[in-house]
């Protein structure tokens, strides 16, 4: 599975695919630390337009770059969830280590 992303000057953004399953969310993490690191990054934002369904493997993999980034002193944004993707969100508490910006309404 490929992913999208965009990198600008030490930030990155990954569009997140429609399903973030525990496939999905281990290519995730190893390609965002790979870009992370050789990037230096330090403002990620994960961009939800795409995104329908997020088990708990995406929730600890949204953890650990949250983790990671809080390591070098950056920072994770997580834009345009839709109301099950923030409902996932809100219910395993991640809008405590990632700032939720850009939500959408709609389904």
């Amino acid at each position: 599975m490929e992913f999208q992303y965009e990198t600008k000057t030490g930030s990155l953004r990954i569009f997140t695919p429609q399903e973030i399953d525990e496939c999905a969310a281990s290519e995730m993490r190893e390609e965002a630390d790979w870009l992370i690191d050789n990037y230096q990054i330090r403002h990620l934002i994960f961009d939800f337009t795409n995104t329908e369904f997020m088990d708990s493997s995406g929730i600890g993999m949204l953890i650990g770059r949250s983790r990671k980034m809080g390591y070098v002193g950056g920072s994770v944004e997580a834009e345009n969830l839709n109301e099950r993707v923030h409902k996932i969100f809100k219910l395993a508490g991640l809008p405590k280590l990632i700032t939720v910006v850009k939500e959408m309404c709609h389904e």
